[in-house]
């Protein structure tokens, strides 16, 4: 007969599904400690919960930023704002294809009356020069 295991002799670790949001702030303030003299990633990744490789990449986005900001003299702008700006863009480029199609065939309703007025301006032009 096969030996019954009971659920409660093993141990599930979930994570609730979610991930934990950082604000600039705080992503700058671990950046930060991560530029002190003798500061490991690893120590400050661990001490403020965070994981080394998201560390590294949070210090690798911030300085190639900041070495963009400086050298075009100009404000990072954020992915968000981008993603937006893309948006807006795309929403716009979809607009004035529309109005350009409206534009097209408002030409062709255009020359198709001028044409038919044409024709009955002739017809309705006396023979004989009689009026």
């Amino acid at each position: 007969m096969p030996k019954h295991v009971l659920m409660s002799d093993y141990e599930i670790i979930t994570d609730g599904g979610r991930r934990r949001r950082w604000s600039a702030a705080e992503k700058m303030r671990i950046v930060e400690e991560t530029l002190e003299d003798g500061a490991s990633i690893s120590v400050v990744a661990r001490r403020n919960g965070v994981a080394p490789n998201l560390l590294y990449r949070w210090r690798r986005l911030m300085l190639d930023g900041g070495a963009v900001a400086v050298s075009e003299d100009d404000d990072v702008t954020s992915n968000r704002a981008v993603r937006q700006m893309e948006d807006r863009i795309r929403e716009l480029e979809r607009q004035l294809g529309r109005k350009t199609l409206e534009v097209e065939i408002l030409k062709e309703a255009l020359d198709k009356t001028r044409s038919k007025k044409r024709m009955w301006l002739a017809k309705s032009q006396p023979k004989d020069g009689f009026r």
